[in-house]
């Protein structure tokens, strides 16, 4: 089952420019890949709602897409992170790989609470720059 979301802030959530951070479109947006029958479609929902919060980190400074998704025969949720422009490394992710839309970083998740799952990908969504 593939899904893709384009998290958008409401026009009555607009950030003003005070905080660092202008209105404008999203920098954060977040899909899955999930195998047909997935147990862990609801958790991935969750997950993803969690990350569309981040785009109201004032210092989330690298537009990113984080992808969920699952490989057949493998039991671990794979998460990958891609910015736009290259980041410093974070701790438990491979990486990064070149990719035609930036570059890439790979964790895999297996038996973790889903409060641990979206801090890890946090860290890597507000990886600083390079």
């Amino acid at each position: 089952m593939l899904s893709t979301i384009t998290y958008r802030k409401p026009a009555t959530r607009a950030v003003s420019s005070r905080n660092g951070r202008p209105g404008g479109p999203p920098r954060i947006s977040a899909r899955q890949q999930l195998l047909r029958g997935s147990p862990r479609t609801a958790d991935v929902q969750k997950l993803k709602w969690a990350i569309s919060r981040f785009d109201f980190d004032p210092n989330v400074a690298n537009k990113c897409d984080v992808a969920l998704f699952e490989i057949a025969g493998d039991e671990h949720l794979h998460c990958n992170v891609i910015h736009r422009h290259a980041t410093k490394s974070v701790s438990g992710w491979a990486g990064p790989g070149t990719v035609p839309d930036g570059f890439v970083h790979n964790r895999r998740f297996r038996d973790m609470p889903q409060g641990e799952i979206i801090q890890h990908i946090r860290e890597m969504v507000l990886a600083a720059r390079l």
